[in-house]
């Protein structure tokens, strides 16, 4: 720690802070351009000015100044710096002077205006006129993709963007050239970004130069009603803020969740919105002579409950897709139950996860924070970057600070990271675990190993027999132990965990998903779309969703659903994290909330279920269920729970893993019918192709 006076008052911060942050920690305001907390330091935009006292007789930018670089008076005094002296006063309005010089008088047209820091510090720090009439400078606007628009003209050269698509998203797309008045940020080669976090350096720009392509010309921010909710586009639960006109959403935008994405999200998160409206279920829908037709509520439950008549309970079957909260998930289970039936899953893929194991067998045990701790890493059936792109830019922070070996068993390929490549499968993770190779000292030498396993070498017909050899061999280098459990599974649907912690699985294991889904009689399907219907053997299937994707295609009811924006629910990401999403807008039509939907099904079938609000559904989930409680909280699997998970060795396979997710954009209802995300999409396969060429 070291002491210094801030404008007079005196506080203790620790030393490695720069100057800029002991001003902030003291209460002071700095403005700055370049400086971000998270990226490294640029010092070049000098906004941040402070005079320190007995230093040289200028202004020093607080921002590449640390605590460590100043000194106290001559009798032991502390180091002492000023914020607001005329001096500080004059260099700043001097820096804003020169920043203004070559800005283009753009704030009536910029999609910046109203959230734009050059405004706002210009207000603050700037003078009322301009000394310059020469004519500004232009520069040509950039073309890096569908997801970011670029107007150069207005660029300060804060270098943010640069900074973060080198350091945190793990490639290095753009960078600045020339010198002076001739400098400009550019792609080097004109050709679109390729990065799955490339979105976030519209938050990172200051002013206008790079923002939100599909968002462009449609609202100003004060237009917007602002909602706080959780994204559900992967597992990893992503804080975002839900940014609406009237019933449309108009942007999604991240939070600051340190725990979870710091303030980062995917472009899938981002740019989704557009899905949010296009092909949507807004009517129930009855198959009559082979074709769904328009009908009404009645209509559509009395089609279900004739259907359901005279069938057994055990060729009901229910199957929830990867986007259902639990609340619609405890909802379906209980009307199931009341039918006589315990054909249920949540694993759309089939994934070999069984609660019956403990919670530790299908958590991400080490925490995506505590990503940061580990000192070693083996994936095992995963492509972090594509799956989890925020939590793979954690793999990258790890990764950067050094120490870090980082193994790979499966697809491989570019995760923005270099890593040894241990083999494709099973035969590569059986050798490490027979301690072949120095891969394995190198885990067994860390004192926090981090094996992450995901869903690549769970959903296959060994996938069983791969989660215990993968917990076994983390048991043997010490990746598991009281004050560690390194033994992690990497998810990608939003639903999964929240569904295997409230028992929605087949009270017999032999079935899985594909097993209903060939047998049952009658079908429901929670949002189910991303099954292989061609295998379906029902006779009658009801389909509850809120769009228009395979699962509705295949059914012979369908009942319109609300999407995570137009509901409140409950979601718990791969790591256990209790989450609540909140609704921010109201679903189309005469969809409802599929928790309601269920309900007023359950009268109609004669199985009524034992609440009428979403608070009695609650009572009732945490009554069964405490821990889903306890929002933002983890409850932490036993680490007893995964050693005897390794000591459950099955017979392993000989096929390589494959992750199952084989397109970014696309890997939900929502995704597929957003015409940003099949943009993006295409562009990533031609690019797959050129550099395969």
């Amino acid at each position: 720690m070291a002491k210094l006076k801030v404008d007079g008052v005196e506080i203790e911060v620790p030393d490695h802070f720069t100057l800029l942050q002991a001003a902030e920690a003291a209460g002071a305001e700095v403005p700055r351009f370049c400086f971000h907390e998270r990226l490294s330091i640029a010092g070049n935009c000098r906004m941040c000015l402070i005079e320190v006292k007995g230093g040289p007789p200028k202004p020093a930018a607080s921002c590449a100044m640390g605590v460590r670089d100043i000194r106290g008076g001559p009798n032991g005094e502390p180091a002492e710096i000023f914020t607001n002296t005329p001096m500080v006063k004059k260099a700043r309005e001097g820096v804003m002077e020169f920043l203004l010089i070559n800005h283009p008088l753009d704030c009536p047209i910029c999609d910046q205006g109203g959230e734009c820091d050059l405004q706002d510090q210009a207000m603050a720090y700037g003078i009322a006129g301009s000394r310059y009439t020469e004519n500004k400078r232009a520069v040509e606007d950039k073309y890096i993709g569908p997801l970011v628009k670029t107007v150069m003209n207005r660029c300060i050269h804060c270098t943010r963007c640069v900074r973060f698509t080198t350091e945190v998203a793990g490639i290095s797309e753009l960078g600045l050239i020339g010198r002076g008045e001739d400098a400009e940020i550019t792609t080097y080669l004109e050709q679109a970004m390729t990065s799955e976090l490339q979105g976030n350096v519209v938050d990172l720009c200051p002013v206008g130069a790079l923002t939100s392509k599909p968002f462009a010309f449609t609202a100003r921010p004060w237009e917007l009603n602002k909602t706080e909710s959780v994204d559900v586009m992967d597992a990893v639960g992503s804080a975002i803020r839900v940014d609406t006109r009237g019933r449309e959403v108009m942007r999604v935008m991240p939070r600051v969740n340190e725990a979870i994405n710091e303030e980062w999200i995917s472009d899938k998160t981002r740019f989704i919105w557009d899905g949010l409206r296009t092909q949507r279920l807004d009517r129930p829908y009855v198959r009559t002579n082979g074709r769904l037709q328009p009908a009404s509520w009645q209509e559509a439950f009395s089609a279900i409950r004739n259907a359901v008549a005279g069938v057994s309970g055990s060729k009901i079957g229910a199957i929830a897709g990867d986007l259902a909260s639990v609340e619609e998930m405890f909802a379906l289970k209980s009307l199931m139950a009341s039918l006589g039936s315990t054909n249920i899953d949540c694993r759309q893929d089939g994934a070999a996860l069984d609660p019956s194991n403990g919670r530790a067998s299908y958590l991400f045990n080490a925490t995506i924070q505590g990503i940061e701790e580990a000192d070693a890493l083996l994936i095992v059936g995963s492509n972090p970057r594509f799956e989890a792109a925020v939590l793979n830019a954690r793999i990258r922070k790890r990764y950067r600070r050094g120490g870090f070996p980082i193994g790979v068993i499966g697809e491989g390929g570019e995760l923005r990271y270099s890593y040894d490549y241990l083999g494709a499968g099973p035969d590569s993770l059986t050798d490490l675990a027979n301690g072949n190779g120095s891969f394995f000292e190198k885990l067994k030498a860390a004192s926090k190993p981090l094996v992450i396993v995901g869903q690549g070498a769970l959903a296959r017909p060994d996938g069983a027999a791969v989660l215990a050899a993968a917990a076994k061999l983390a048991v043997d280098v010490g990746a598991v132990s009281e004050d560690w459990n390194g033994f992690s599974v990497l998810h990608t649907a939003a639903s999964r965990v929240g569904g295997l912690d409230i028992g929605f699985v087949p009270a017999d294991r032999s079935l899985d998903a594909a097993s209903i889904l060939a047998s049952s009689e009658v079908l429901f399907l929670l949002g189910a779309d991303e099954l292989d219907f061609s295998g379906k053997g029902a006779k009658f299937t009801v389909y509850i969703g809120s769009h228009g994707d395979a699962g509705a295609h295949a059914a012979d009811v369908i009942l319109p659903g609300a999407t995570y924006t137009e509901k409140s629910g409950i979601w718990v990401n791969t790591e256990g994290r209790v989450q609540q999403g909140n609704r921010a807008g109201f679903a189309p039509g005469d969809a409802r909330e599929d928790w309601a939907i269920l309900r007023a099904l359950s009268d109609v079938l004669g199985h009524k279920l034992p609440f009428d609000s979403l608070g009695a559904l609650r009572a009732r989930l945490f009554e069964a269920f405490p821990h889903l409680a306890e929002i933002d909280e983890i409850a932490a699997g036993d680490a007893q729970d995964v050693a005897r998970l390794g000591g459950a060795l099955g017979t392993l396979g000989h096929g390589a893993f494959v992750s199952t997710v084989k397109d970014f954009y696309l890997t939900n209802p929502i995704a597929r019918a957003s015409a940003v995300m099949a943009e993006c999409s295409a562009l990533a396969r031609n690019n797959f192709k050129a550099a395969a060429e």
